[in-house]
């Protein structure tokens, strides 16, 4: 997966795509691709951010992100490209899947 940082038609395209896939709310914040997913409850986000983790761990490629009861907050950019890269956007398709098994 590639460490070069997307362009801006990259991205336009990139952030349509996730937003079909999923249930919307994927935006561009700076160099940052950014989501809040909401859960029924605390144990299904916490559920949530676990499968991520693992799958984060398995990339080499860890998420900025916080907890606040049901909600997780994300926002993704590979700091050594300075921005937005295809690993990025691997990792929020990712996150859309496991975010739709409720």
């Amino acid at each position: 997966m590639s460490t070069t940082r997307l362009d801006i038609d990259a991205l336009t395209t990139a952030l349509a795509d996730l937003n079909a896939l999923g249930q919307g709310g994927w935006s561009l914040s700076g160099d940052q691709l950014c989501k809040t997913f909401i859960f029924p409850d605390f144990v299904r986000a916490f559920g949530f951010m676990t499968q991520v983790a693992l799958i984060a761990e398995a990339m080499d490629h860890h998420p900025d992100w916080s907890n606040a009861y049901a909600h997780v907050r994300v926002a993704l950019s590979t700091h050594e490209a300075g921005g937005i890269t295809e690993r990025d956007v691997e990792l929020a398709w990712h996150m859309e899947r496991l975010s739709s098994r409720g």
